[in-house]
């Protein structure tokens, strides 16, 4: 595995070495030592998967407030998606920054996620999936978010009339909800 730590802190893109020949190919997604060897955490005691029909599905922006906040690995294993993740982190380098990337099952890249971003993503085709590994179990009363289309965080999703839930498109703005986040 490639190790590309982003611009915000924590924030990594994982690429994995294929091992092919005429069958395919071979390639790990997840090895502890080599987490471990790059200062990640490898504890992951719940993994989820989410489908999604159609096109534009968007999901987020979802987090878990403390004392119980989520890292997560995040990678599309069917059709592709455009994956954005958030830094509320109050005393990091790149609070309210975000960062986008593409997954695909075609590029099989992982995006780690570290406890205090938030994450959602929207589907770029139709029966996208996404595998979710899980640092911390979900806990429904520390489950938030913050809307979608936030402007304080000026997100170009890139299909302008989502799919999205009635519960993640009523999420409140981040100015509502500021002075709880993450320290």
């Amino acid at each position: 595995m490639i190790f590309e730590f982003t611009t915000l802190a924590g924030l990594v893109i994982i690429h994995p070495e294929r091992l092919q020949d005429h069958r395919g190919f071979f390639a790990r997604t997840f090895c502890e030592r080599e987490f471990l060897n790059h200062g990640l955490a490898t504890r992951f005691p719940q993994c989820n998967i989410s489908f999604n029909a159609k096109r534009g599905t968007l999901r987020g922006i979802h987090y878990q407030r403390e004392p119980e906040p989520e890292i997560k690995i995040v990678r599309c294993t069917r059709g592709g998606i455009y994956d954005v993740a958030v830094d509320l982190r109050r005393h990091s380098d790149s609070y309210l920054k975000t960062f986008s990337i593409e997954l695909t099952k075609d590029n099989c890249l992982s995006l780690y996620i570290p406890a205090g971003f938030a994450h959602g993503f929207q589907t770029l085709v139709d029966n996208s999936e996404v595998f979710y590994q899980m640092g911390e179990f979900y806990n429904p009363n520390l489950a938030a978010g913050v809307r979608w289309s936030d402007p304080t965080f000026d997100i170009s999703w890139p299909i302008p009339e989502p799919v999205i839930s009635d519960r993640d498109r009523s999420f409140p703005d981040f100015e509502s909800q500021k002075e709880w986040l993450f320290s």
